[in-house]
């Protein structure tokens, strides 16, 4: 039963190890280079303050191939499900060459055991090496991204980590039991596909927030958490502020929500009364009076009491959160794949 399985994945398995065997060869030669111009800039940058300036260049000439890398690791599970999961039984089904197996003496439990044992354990093997090799290249560039590409934005980190290993595995059991259930290969497919991307978009929104409970922080406002300052000009000044994804001192957290509220306490919208002359003042035009400018703008609404009000999940939980979500994805391939054996054995003929 082995070889005879074998004998069926091993074109897809082959081709698989050749690609798996170019980008490790590509990242493990690149990848030493990358570090060192890393730790070359940073160092170079801390002497005079611009290390701002410095990740906004380096992550700049790698943009692609990070986008790219990225996009590879995501888009492996799903192909897992799809090329391999699906058709996995729907083709011995379309073709009825399940029953020819089940007559020499192979039970359904041992034959659907052998396919998912063996064509599993690759797709995770697989998924696991890519992810982790991908980590290993993009540290430098996962220091370095703006906040809606750092480590803990959604879109990044389910292609770190283990956490591929964990989606390969589910999505590729997803496919089975899809197969099982429709018996023809292209509505599986499709079936599967959208499964698994619907699971693939709640995750990050509905339950990897609340995985741990969420900081809350409330912060002055400065460069580095405001984007944009807008001055409506009446009696009184509205200085319509825009805040960033970040909070000050945490680094590549991820920020779950982020408001402006007045000196109360309240959430202020992102305006903000300043009181001060149309004409001069902290926040009035530049060139029209001394102290003009962001910084002493900032400086002013602070003084009035306004604050950054966030909750986050620092980066600091990445390796809990992957392992925790690695978790959750696990019981449901358990799950999924204890409906597989009970449909083989109880309704598939």
């Amino acid at each position: 039963m082995i070889w005879l399985t074998w004998r069926q994945f091993r074109g897809s398995a082959t081709m698989m190890a050749a690609a798996l065997l170019v980008l490790v060869a590509t990242l493990a030669l690149t990848g030493p280079d990358l570090a060192s111009g890393y730790s070359t800039g940073i160092t170079a940058c801390t002497q005079d303050d611009s290390c701002d300036r410095f990740y906004d260049r380096f992550f700049g000439e790698y943009d692609l191939p990070f986008l790219a890398l990225t996009l590879v690791v995501l888009l492996l599970p799903a192909l897992v499900g799809l090329f391999w999961g699906a058709p996995l039984i729907t083709r011995e089904l379309e073709t009825g060459t399940h029953l020819l197996v089940w007559n020499q003496s192979i039970t359904r439990g041992r034959w659907l055991a052998v396919k998912l044992g063996l064509t599993g354990l690759t797709a995770m093997a697989a998924a696991g090496v890519c992810g982790l090799v991908v980590t290993w290249w993009s540290d430098p560039l996962d220091k370095s991204a703006a906040p809606d590409l750092a480590l803990m934005a959604p879109l990044v980190f389910g292609a770190r980590g283990i956490a591929p290993m964990g989606y390969a595995a589910f999505a590729f059991v997803l496919g089975v039991a899809v197969g099982m259930l429709v018996r023809r290969t292209l509505a599986a497919m499709a079936l599967t596909l959208a499964v698994f991307v619907a699971i693939q978009i709640a995750m990050p929104l509905l339950v990897r927030p609340h995985l741990m409970p969420p900081v809350t922080g409330t912060f002055e406002l400065s460069k580095t958490n405001v984007d944009s300052i807008g001055i409506e000009r009446d009696e009184t000044q509205f200085v319509h502020i825009m805040l960033e994804s970040v909070v000050p001192g945490h680094a590549g957290a991820w920020v779950l929500s982020s408001e402006l509220v007045d000196p109360s306490g309240r959430a202020s919208g992102v305006e903000a009364a300043v009181k001060t002359s149309t004409t001069s003042g902290p926040c009035a035009p530049p060139g029209s009076g001394p102290g003009q400018g962001m910084d002493s703008c900032l400086a002013e609404i602070n003084r009035l009491g306004y604050r950054q009000q966030a909750a986050y999940q620092p980066l600091g939980r990445f390796w809990p959160f992957q392992w925790i979500e690695t978790g959750i994805y696990a019981l449901l391939t358990v799950g999924l794949t204890w409906f597989c054996f009970w449909w083989v054995r109880r309704r598939l003929s």
